[in-house]
Parts: structure tokens; sequence; C-alpha cells
């Protein structure tokens, strides 16, 4: 069976960890994306708000193509 997939840049963020930052991309991808395959991180860094840690995740997320 033949498939085709889209790829997406997803940026998850999370005051707790990077893994955190990355499980909020994805839960929240897969509010409005079916059938989210691969989930693959690019780079991690975090940002420096008013003393505060903030975990960044960029990430790769593919998904099979439906057509409609």
């Amino acid at each position: 069976m033949e498939s085709v997939y889209k790829v997406i840049e997803l940026i998850g963020t999370s005051e707790k960890s990077w893994e955190e930052a990355a499980r909020v991309a994805v839960t929240t991808a897969s509010k409005t994306l079916r059938d989210l395959r691969v989930a693959e991180v690019k780079e991690m860094d975090c940002k420096i708000e008013e003393g505060n840690v903030v975990f960044r995740v960029k990430m790769d997320v593919s998904f099979k193509y439906q057509s409609e």
C-alpha cells in the first residue's frame, strides 16, 4: 500500500523540561492532525524570562496525508 506523509515543524515550550516541551507540542498537534507518525527533535534550547527558565524543543513531526 502506498502512503504519503507531510512533515511540519513544531516548537513546544515548558517550564518543567525539554521532554515536557516535546509532549506539549505533540499533544497539541494531535488535537487537529490525524495519524501523527514520527517526531524528530531538531533543536533544544531554553529561554530565560524574568529569571525563570522556559525549555523549548524544535521538532519535525510527520503525519499521514489524506486526500479529501
